[in-house]
């Protein structure tokens, strides 16, 4: 028999994160690696782990992240949004609990686009009188 699976897809800026979780011991898998070996920073593996922390379900689930696009930061908020995601969908009554601590709603910031006549998004050609 198979373990039961929750999924959860997470994003933020243009990272996008793909969550299982399983009933399990507390480990975290992302594209094949630990979650220590994946991220340098403890900042990003707080911010990672934090959906389980809120809950208060640290040790209860493993997860296997796959994800794709952006940086480091953005991976580790991806990641984030898509535990949480899972979680609500394992236990529907932790929904309350995670969206108070803003976990479920997708950061919609995102990069300027550059415009025409500019060097980036606001930059504009150095003012030269003469």
């Amino acid at each position: 028999m198979a373990k039961e699976q929750f999924i959860g897809t997470g994003r933020r800026k243009s990272s996008v994160a793909r969550v299982r979780l399983m009933q399990g011991a507390g480990n975290i898998t992302i594209n094949g690696r630990d979650i220590e070996e994946y991220f340098g920073f403890e900042t990003l593996k707080i911010l990672a782990r934090s959906p389980f922390e809120v809950a208060e379900r640290v040790g209860a689930y493993d997860a296997v992240i796959t994800v794709d696009g952006g940086g480091y930061t953005g991976q580790a908020g991806a990641i984030r949004h898509g535990i949480a995601r899972a979680l609500v969908e394992a236990e529907p009554e932790l929904r309350d609990v995670i969206k108070k601590a803003g976990f479920l709603t997708r950061d919609a910031r995102m990069k300027e686009r550059k415009k025409y006549g500019l060097k980036a998004a606001r930059r504009a050609p150095q003012f030269s009188k003469r």
